[in-house]
């Protein structure tokens, strides 16, 4: 026997509105995770030091002109629901073992170590080999050219500041659906 104490209407708003919960878990997602980002990004972009002198491997990278650390960005994918966080790819050439040109390379090199191959010229006037300047091929011509490859230590700096980060984030979201 059903209770008449309810009508249809009234027994059908005491159910949760899925959809509005959706909404408001979506948003709380979307802001917690955008606070992450934010600090995450904030710590790495304070750990990478602005002086003339090269870094010691395994401690962040030196910064002489603010590229890296300027370019330290975060984005919310909303397909995967989650924030994602480094540098950009940066407007550099490099080359690969076979002497193909691979960009935005140096973010990665710092940040696990490796190889990288530059192109560099001869200056005879200064008797010295320098790094070539490739945004105009026109001026290499006919310049005595080599490949050097120079191994890079790790030297990094997402992966620290994420676990420097990372015990703040549960913080984060407690009480985030209001």
């Amino acid at each position: 026997m059903l209770n008449a104490r309810f009508t249809m209407s009234q027994a059908k708003r005491m159910f949760f509105d899925r959809a509005m919960i959706d909404r408001k878990v979506d948003r709380a997602i979307l802001r917690q995770l955008s606070k992450a980002g934010a600090f995450i990004r904030q710590r790495a972009r304070s750990s990478i030091r602005k002086r003339k002198k090269a870094s010691k491997p395994g401690k962040p990278p030196t910064n002489r002109k603010g590229l890296l650390r300027n370019n330290i960005v975060f984005v919310y994918d909303p397909e995967s629901r989650s924030v994602v966080i480094g540098p950009t790819l940066l407007n550099m050439i490099f080359f690969n073992g076979d002497g193909q040109p691979v960009k935005g390379t140096v973010p990665g090199v710092l940040e696990g170590g490796g190889q990288i191959s530059m192109l560099m010229r001869y200056i005879p006037y200064l008797g010295k080999w320098v790094r070539a300047d490739l945004r105009s091929r026109r001026r290499l011509v006919g310049q005595q050219l080599k490949r050097r490859t120079i191994t890079i230590a790790a030297r990094p700096f997402m992966g620290p500041a994420f676990e420097a980060e990372r015990p703040k984030f549960a913080q984060l979201f407690l009480n985030s659906l209001h």
